[in-house]
């Protein structure tokens, strides 16, 4: 448990309970899910858009690489706009009752949001996430943690 007491203008003791590590993969999972739902509406409005023929091509290195960067811009741009956007929740956060916030237990700032989505892209990334407490990169290099709303008290805007 990862608990921060600080004084602020009220008095007011800000404890922040981490997430567990399997409320944390279930978000994983559950934006995952999202993620794939979103590139395949993305593959249907360009079907509708420019016809299928848009989306065939012939499959070559830089061709593969390009899908691979665009996805990954999608796959960073996800999470930095909806935790940016939302305070600390994506739709798999939403779910678990977890919040993402700056280590003091503020809001995530705009810019760690997409300082976390960029993160993420690291190869390997994921693996830095198992143990407990789970603590990934995307959160240390940040200054973020991802946060058990019901459990923690203070600050954080799950409480106001």
């Amino acid at each position: 448990m990862y608990t921060q007491t600080e004084e602020n203008i009220l008095d007011e003791e800000v404890v922040l309970t981490e997430a567990s590590t399997g409320k944390r993969f279930a978000n994983y999972i559950i934006d995952l899910i999202v993620f794939y739902l979103i590139m395949f509406s993305l593959g249907i409005v360009i079907a509708l858009i420019f016809g299928a023929e848009a989306l065939e091509y012939e499959e070559t290195a830089s061709s593969k690489a390009l899908e691979l960067i665009l996805s990954f811009a999608i796959y960073g741009t996800y999470y930095g706009l909806t935790e940016g956007l939302s305070k600390g929740k994506t739709l798999g956060k939403a779910i678990t009752g977890t919040r993402a916030v700056q280590e003091d237990g503020s809001p995530v700032k705009l810019a760690s949001a997409f300082k976390r989505g960029l993160i993420r892209l690291i190869p390997f990334e994921v693996l830095s996430a198992f143990g407990s407490p789970s603590y990934p990169w995307h959160d240390k290099w940040s200054n973020t943690l991802v946060i058990d709303e019901k459990r923690s008290t203070g600050r954080n805007e799950s409480n106001n």
